[in-house]
């Protein structure tokens, strides 16, 4: 954990996860999930349903496949999977977090470039930003389908922070999930744990620069650092 010191560096960009952190879209996904696996026979447990997130899609089939065995229809259940959750966006279930209108005001106030690092797929991650209106709001969007490697491997982390012509160490992620930190703390960016539906642990507690309730603290954590006025405290 960073002390808090007043000599930081400035922050000149920021990258944002998507799923959890910017949207309200966990809930959605698990109970997607449950709804996907009951449909064809299977019963997925909540607490599976949560090992999954923040996972890239090649590492939720191949956990999904460990856990069910090889006769599990992985095809069928992740195309159902897709079309359910986009059908409960339709619904207009989707909604941001809270902060996420007000930090971004603030980005916009500042001049300060911004991305998204996900580890969503690229028309998932389209659909959804557009259903809440957030598309247009940021300068880079870094999908799966962009890497090589996804979290918590630092490349998503690294190419969001090349597209925004941005050093690391000017940098401040915001994550949600264990995956996204390590990603980001490998990376080399200062990282915002805002948990969701997985709570802080030790570990990410440990990994984390700052740990909020939600994104609103991240507008004063901006002005702490770039404007040297009082940080906040730290919140377990």
């Amino acid at each position: 954990m960073s002390t808090e010191s007043p000599f930081e560096k400035p922050i000149r960009a920021v990258v944002f996860d998507m799923d959890g952190l910017l949207l309200d879209s966990e809930r959605l996904a698990v109970e997607s999930l449950t709804l996907s696996g009951a449909q064809l026979g299977y019963q997925l447990s909540e607490r599976f349903c949560h090992s999954l997130i923040g996972m890239p899609a090649d590492t939720c089939r191949a956990l999904t496949a460990t856990a069910f065995g090889p006769d599990f229809p992985l095809d069928d259940f992740f195309h159902t999977h897709e079309t359910t959750i986009a059908r409960l966006v339709d619904e207009g279930r989707l909604t941001t977090k809270p902060g996420v209108p007000e930090l971004l005001d603030e980005l916009d106030h500042r001049a300060i470039p911004r991305a998204i690092a996900t580890s969503s797929a690229r028309a998932r991650t389209r659909h959804h930003l557009h259903a809440t209106g957030l598309a247009h709001r940021f300068d880079a969007i870094i999908t799966r389908q962009d890497v090589i490697h996804g979290k918590p491997h630092p490349e998503p982390y690294l190419t969001a922070t090349a597209a925004l012509a941005t050093a690391p160490e000017h940098t401040l992620a915001c994550e949600d999930s264990p995956n996204g930190l390590r990603a980001a703390h490998a990376a080399g960016l200062r990282c915002l744990l805002i948990p969701d539906l997985i709570p802080a642990t030790t570990e990410t507690t440990g990994l984390a620069h700052r740990v909020y309730p939600d994104l609103l603290h991240a507008i004063d954590y901006l002005a702490a650092v770039n404007d040297r006025v009082h940080h906040p405290p730290v919140l377990w």
